[in-house]
């Protein structure tokens, strides 16, 4: 049984492990490495979890999962100091410790999904523009229309509009896909030469255009260069998508002056990542989109709520159920 996944995130690496006992399984990744969201960009001497910024574990299944790499120090809990705002004003501070656990992996976010996919075939830098079905098998192509291979199953955890331009519109679940509606956010990084002293290491905000802001550098196994990563409302970013870079860039980061009280204009590096495809409220429906007759899946985070929890979820219940047919 040979089966594509497309896309390198936590739900493909999980779909992956839970089926290369009983097929070969391929994963063709656009970017140039793994993690999807868990993303991971280091401009020296400065470190930036620019997607996930952490998770926590609430399910047995998953508290299971993530023993072994919390054993080898692929994650580490993040005991930060935790302040929510009201625009510029604090309503209240805490601090994260072992009662609620806060995680990261280390030494950045893309380090689990690294960790996870040491032993998986990973084709990188390998955009699938288009799934085609001949005789009994698939085959996909790249955007140059190279062919990428025949297989029996293909399984999209791409963004649920990008899988449904990639799937063909007979996918017994292509509508589920569209009716998916994911909002994107900005991610702004910075880096200092000197640490700015703050009371806090991570900020929840609200009434703002800025929802999120952390100290990156306060993070356990980050380098001591002094690192913020500031995250925009999915709100704001949905109206400012198109915006150019340098306007962009030039709001959040007045905005991040202004909420914190002390000048970001300074920085020693600045940049940019705009994510189209961020995040999605929770799902009333989080059926499994599994199209037996047709050997055509999709799953992803968005399939219940985008949490890295909810991407393993998705992708190790897709697996057990896949398992029942090629067993």
């Amino acid at each position: 049984m040979r089966i594509a996944i497309i896309g390198a995130g936590i739900s493909s690496i999980t779909i992956a492990q839970n089926l290369k006992k009983d097929a070969t399984v391929s994963i063709f990744e656009k970017s140039k490495s793994v993690g999807g969201r868990m993303a991971f960009r280091r401009s020296t001497p400065y470190e930036f979890d620019h997607g996930a910024q952490f998770f926590t574990a609430k399910g047995t299944i998953f508290k299971n999962f993530i023993k072994p790499l919390i054993k080898e120090n692929i994650i580490k809990r993040w005991d930060a100091r935790f302040a929510e705002f009201i625009d510029n004003k604090i309503l209240r501070t805490i601090s994260w410790n072992a009662e609620y656990p806060h995680y990261v992996g280390t030494p950045g976010m893309n380090s689990i999904a690294e960790y996870l996919s040491t032993e998986l075939s990973i084709k990188l830098n390998t955009k699938v523009n288009k799934v085609v079905h001949n005789a009994n098998n698939w085959e996909l192509f790249d955007d140059d229309s190279n062919n990428l291979g025949k297989f029996d199953w293909v399984i999209s955890t791409a963004p649920a509009i990008q899988s449904a331009e990639i799937l063909p519109v007979y996918f017994k679940y292509h509508k589920d896909l569209l009716d998916r509606k994911m909002v994107g956010c900005f991610s702004l990084m910075l880096g200092f030469k000197k640490p700015i002293s703050l009371l806090w290491d991570v900020a929840l905000i609200r009434n703002a255009d800025i929802s999120w802001i952390s100290i990156n550098s306060s993070k356990p196994d980050r380098g001591n260069s002094f690192s913020m990563l500031i995250n925009s409302t999915n709100a704001w970013a949905e109206d400012h998508l198109s915006d150019d870079s340098q306007s962009v860039i030039s709001y959040l980061q007045k905005e991040t002056t202004r909420i914190i009280g002390h000048d970001t204009g300074n920085a020693d590096h600045v940049s940019l990542k705009a994510w189209h495809y961020a995040n999605i409220s929770k799902q009333t429906k989080s059926d499994l989109l599994i199209d037996y007759d047709n050997k055509l899946a999709s799953c992803g985070d968005w399939i219940t709520q985008g949490r890295i929890e909810n991407a393993f979820e998705a992708g190790f219940l897709m697996a057990q159920e896949i398992n029942k047919i090629i067993k």
